[in-house]
């Protein structure tokens, strides 16, 4: 699960920096994927997490859809679907 994760969002590439930009900010991502299942919430630190290592603002709206794109890993991984 976590590496499908951290490959999603590495490809996502936000900034237009190139996919070996986020390592960083992926293993975050992935890390409170472990612990979270509200897309919310998720979005949330996805948002947080690259303001703080960019300090650029990404819109929530599209976080969110990162959120419950990841959550549907997590979910599929733990057979839950």
């Amino acid at each position: 699960m976590n590496q499908k994760a951290h490959s999603v969002l590495k490809k996502r590439d936000p900034l237009q920096l190139g996919e070996d930009a986020y390592d960083f900010e992926a293993g975050d991502v992935a890390a409170a994927l472990e612990t979270i299942n509200d897309p919310t919430e998720l979005a949330k630190v996805i948002q947080r997490v690259y303001e703080r290592s960019f300090e650029i603002w990404i819109p929530f709206e599209k976080c969110v859809e990162i959120a419950y794109q990841l959550i549907a890993i997590k979910f599929e991984a733990k057979s839950i679907i």
